[in-house]
């Protein structure tokens, strides 16, 4: 190779990297100021709770008992549960919850542990004043710290509705779309998550307000961050709600939602519809039968079908 060719490998070498950090640099300025601005125009609703050293964020409306919780899905928090949250708090109270360093939630000191969670939840709730027994309902990986929650809280539970749990093994059900997963903090902080739409786009469908928090979320480096350390414990997850067989006493919901979008969330309206729809039956038989200790077995719904719903 003569001088002349090396001299001009180096010089576009040099313009490679100059651009390079041209796209990073005007990138992650495009990321913070988007962020900046959506951190005034989201202001989390609902209240944050000290739960021991960091805060963790509640958002509960309408009125009557039970009360229904809301475990979010993977990647999920409060605000996926846009319609079914809606729907359900026209007939009791509803509370939906970010888990620690998700959504408006602190992450505190501490890495994710599946153990950790479900006690933070138990502990909100009491300081949160809100009265038990709970209706606790928990979708995909939610599905599996409820199930935990369950075991280790059952009197604070008149009932439990798991939609589309893992399966007990974990692996089978990890979300086919998280192989990448350790790279979207890196991609959301140099805004590439933001211009792309690669995931915020997994927030259409919801209520207006809903859309405009998960997709804001999902384009945050911390929120990703955290989520990828629920990733990495998805089978120790299951298999804490799995370890001890439930009280044969609990009611116990199955449904069977899929998704309309490669991600387990409730995002199309008559969907969520379905779930609510029968979430409302079981709360109509908890309040006619508080212990609801005799409840018919059978198999689980289908939503896709719209069958009717069922307590095992």
């Amino acid at each position: 190779m003569t001088a002349g060719s090396l001299s001009g490998l180096r010089r576009m070498l040099y313009l490679g990297a100059m651009g390079a950090m041209f796209v990073v640099l005007a990138g992650t300025t495009y990321q913070g100021v988007a962020t900046a601005l959506e951190r005034r125009r989201l202001p989390h609703p609902g209240r944050l709770i000290d739960v021991g050293g960091h805060q963790l964020h509640l958002d509960c409306s309408g009125e009557g008992r039970p009360i229904v919780v809301l475990e979010a899905p993977f990647m999920g928090m409060s605000a996926v549960w846009g319609w079914v949250h809606q729907d359900l708090a026209t007939r009791t109270r509803v509370c939906g919850y970010d888990r620690s360093g998700l959504g408006w939630s602190e992450a505190g000191d501490n890495d994710y542990d599946p153990s950790r969670a479900i006690d933070e939840l138990h502990v909100l709730l009491e300081r949160a004043s809100e009265a038990r027994p709970y209706i606790l309902v928990g979708h995909e990986f939610g599905a599996a710290l409820a199930t935990a929650y369950a075991v280790r809280y059952r009197p604070d539970l008149a009932a439990l509705v798991l939609i589309d749990p893992p399966a007990h093994t974990g692996g089978p059900n990890r979300p086919s779309m998280t192989r990448f997963a350790d790279s979207w903090p890196w991609l959301a902080r140099v805004g590439v998550l933001r211009g792309t739409r690669l995931l915020s786009r997994r927030a259409d469908g919801l209520p207006e307000t809903s859309t405009a928090a998960v997709s804001a979320f999902l384009n945050r480096p911390d929120h990703l961050t955290r989520s990828v350390s629920e990733l990495s414990r998805w089978t120790d997850t299951v298999r804490l709600g799995s370890a001890v067989p439930l009280d044969a006493g609990l009611p116990v919901l199955r449904l069977e939602a899929g998704s309309t979008t490669g991600y387990a969330g409730l995002n199309d309206s008559a969907q969520a519809r379905v779930v609510s729809s029968a979430i409302a039956n079981l709360i109509d038989m908890v309040r006619t039968s508080p212990k609801a200790t005799s409840a018919p077995r059978g198999e689980a719904p289908s939503l896709r079908a719209r069958e009717s719903s069922a307590v095992h």
